[in-house]
């Protein structure tokens, strides 16, 4: 008997569940963190379960943003709620309850989770969240039809729309940071757009976030008619027909309320009411016969698998699965080995300063690239393959992706994917290729340089410096879209280390920014610097070293600085550069040389660089001297690696290290 109302209790579960998981629509997309979990009869779902009865049952606030907090430490929980500005305050809550009821469902145990649907947002998590913007997790969505014709035209008609409106959401108050309008595109068409931030959040803040989500775009939603970035800050759309109410974004009066911890319902509230009627339909649910229950079970197996997909595929750096085991990725040696012809030189794709760089095959067909670590990395195995670990999980179209790696004895092994057409050097070094990377290919190239970095140094869940920026390490592939290499040596090769003296400074002579080279300090702004000097080379076709002008020897940076100073920045171009906009060109040169200024608080950060680069509208600041590295007429090759030891004498510094 005991069995037999065991099993009752437990179909009697499974069918509410089911009859709860029916009632709401499902969301555009959400996410499950495992950033902790917890258990069904635990202080921590009681407080869970407390502040989503407070929001949804929340009349109190009309103006579409809900914060507040609930428990005492270790079990407080954190919730936000946003409304998109121009819905109705009754449609508002309707959203909201719909969310507080499946977010739950669908993560059971998580004590993080996140949901969106059209109309509104919903957050829940352990930690106070309140005035921080996250960048992250975030999905795409977009439309399906392309831009007919004059796809810059409209890309740029939509960058000044987007960028006048982050300006106009920025600035909004407390209460709504929300702006929409809609402004002329190409061929007689009305583009409309809105962008929203969480009200919480500084102008600077708010600004910083949209300017991420503007950056993210062109990997999303290029040439395509519609299109939408959605992060837990902020969010902007954009469609070329209208899909906002325009009556109803006008920004309300009513004073914020802020974040408290809300008082038990009352048992006369409506929302106890409808709990009076979900109980009578779980007693006539739980008297459904067999056969229905078993149809209901199949049913619901197939309404989940669908709920977890959002109804346009997003291209989410973060929606991919996670790899958690490093054993997933570990690679037999002997497989690698037949793969790569036992690295044979036929085989060999470059030699690097970490290690040579060799072209395989797998046995299923897939061709990869193996970089064979030089030397030991004085990292013990299991730390490597955390490291591994932590880096295949960071996901970017303008990254290289790290498949794996391999083990054996002193045998240290990364297997990337392979890019076919090998790295940025072999290009605009090149006199006879160089012609094929006409300024429209080469301004992709920069903005995904761009994009990638920032991704390295903000968007990520690691912060990661790349430390040895360079064209080498910029490949290329099939459609000449950037992928920066060897993002991850920094943390899964000990950088700072060699064979006998821990404290030397491993980099590219030419890209390294000057407080790194002399002192060891490196930063983001590191990064900055040499990026600037990619732009530079990009636009130039020419390396950052001494050439011949004329009958003088030049360095790069100083002739930039000379052209650009005299008002002669066009001398820089590439002269196979036969057409591109002026326009563009004078911007990235401008860019290029804020970059390479010497003081570290005169370079932008690369969420500025992106934002520059993609607003006309801005005004930048006037760049400064850059740093030099080189006054002498002796032609040399910058392209080696070098090593300083800030421990030796002046004298032995100046001749430098080539290895």
């Amino acid at each position: 008997m005991a069995k037999v109302c065991s099993k009752l209790l437990f179909l009697s579960a499974i069918c509410i569940f089911i009859a709860q998981a029916f009632a709401q629509p499902s969301f555009l997309y959400h996410f499950c963190l495992d950033n902790g979990n917890y258990t069904s009869n635990s202080t921590y779902k009681a407080n869970l379960n407390q502040l989503l009865s407070s929001v949804s049952s929340n009349t109190e606030i009309d103006y579409g943003f809900y914060n507040s907090s609930y428990g005492q430490n270790p079990d407080k929980v954190y919730a936000i709620g946003l409304c998109r500005g121009d819905v109705k305050p009754d449609v508002c809550r309707s959203c909201l309850n719909n969310a507080t009821n499946l977010l739950p469902l669908l993560c059971p145990n998580q004590k993080e989770a996140i949901g969106w649907y059209d109309y509104c947002m919903l957050r829940y998590t352990f930690r106070d969240i309140f005035g921080i913007m996250e960048a992250s997790p975030v999905f795409y969505m977009w439309n399906n039809n392309n831009v007919s014709a004059n796809v810059d035209q409209f890309n740029q008609d939509l960058r000044t729309l987007l960028d006048s409106q982050r300006v106009q959401a920025a600035k909004g108050g407390s209460l709504r940071k929300f702006a929409a309008g809609n402004a002329t595109a190409p061929n007689f068409q009305t583009l409309y757009s809105l962008v929203q931030c969480i009200p919480d959040l500084s102008e600077q803040n708010c600004s910083d976030c949209l300017v991420g989500a503007m950056g993210d775009i062109p990997q999303c939603c290029d040439g395509k008619q519609g299109g939408r970035v959605v992060r837990p800050s902020c969010n902007l759309r954009y469609e070329v027909s209208l899909f906002y109410d325009p009556t109803a974004i006008t920004v309300p009066s009513p004073p914020l309320v802020p974040p408290a911890s809300p008082s038990p319902p009352s048992t006369n509230s409506p929302a106890a009411k409808g709990k009076k009627s979900n109980k009578s339909l779980t007693v006539i649910i739980i008297v459904v016969p067999t056969v229905a229950f078993l149809v209901l079970i199949i049913s619901i197996c197939i309404y989940l698998l669908r709920v977890r997909k959002p109804r346009e595929q997003p291209e989410s750096d973060e929606a991919v699965d996670e790899i958690t085991s490093a054993e997933a990725l570990q690679f037999n040696f002997g497989i690698i080995r037949v793969a790569t012809d036992d690295f044979s030189d036929a085989n060999k794709l470059g030699q690097g300063g970490f290690g040579a760089v060799y072209k395989g095959k797998l046995s299923n067909g897939q061709i990869i690239a193996v970089k064979r670590l030089s030397r030991d990395s004085g990292q013990g195995d299991q730390e490597f393959k955390n490291e591994v670990l932590l880096v295949a999980n960071l996901q970017h179209r303008n990254l290289v992706r790290l498949l794996g790696f391999c083990l054996e004895r002193t045998e240290r092994l990364l297997i990337y994917e392979f890019v076919p057409n090998t790295s940025l050097d072999r290009f605009i070094f090149d006199p006879i290729k160089s012609v094929y990377l006409n300024w429209e290919k080469r301004y992709k190239i920069i903005e995904g340089i761009a994009r990638g970095l920032l991704y390295l140094h903000e968007d990520s869940r690691l912060r990661i410096i790349h430390r040895d920026l360079k064209t080498s390490n910029i490949l290329l592939d099939s459609e000449m879209n950037p992928k920066i290499a060897d993002f991850g040596l920094a943390r899964l090769f000990a950088l700072d280390q060699s064979e006998d003296n821990t404290n030397r400074i491993v980099g590219t002579y030419g890209y390294m920014a000057p407080e790194y080279a002399m002192h060891g300090q490196f930063s983001a702004k590191s990064d900055t610097f040499s990026f600037g000097v990619l732009v530079l080379e990009i636009i130039s076709g020419k390396k950052n070293s001494c050439f011949r002008h004329g009958e003088n020897i030049e360095d790069l940076l100083s002739y930039a600085w000379k052209n650009w100073r005299e008002g002669k920045a066009l001398n820089l171009v590439d002269s196979t550069l036969k057409a591109g906009s002026t326009t563009e060109i004078m911007r990235c040169i401008h860019i290029g040389l804020l970059c390479v200024q010497e003081n570290v608080a005169d370079r932008p950060s690369m969420a500025s660089v992106v934002l520059m680069l993609n607003s006309y509208s801005l005004t930048m600041p006037i760049p400064l001297q850059p740093a030099f590295f080189m006054h002498s007429n002796i032609e040399s090759d910058t392209s080696s690696q070098w090593e300083y030891d800030p421990k030796r004498t002046d004298s032995d510094q100046s001749k430098g290290s080539l290895v």
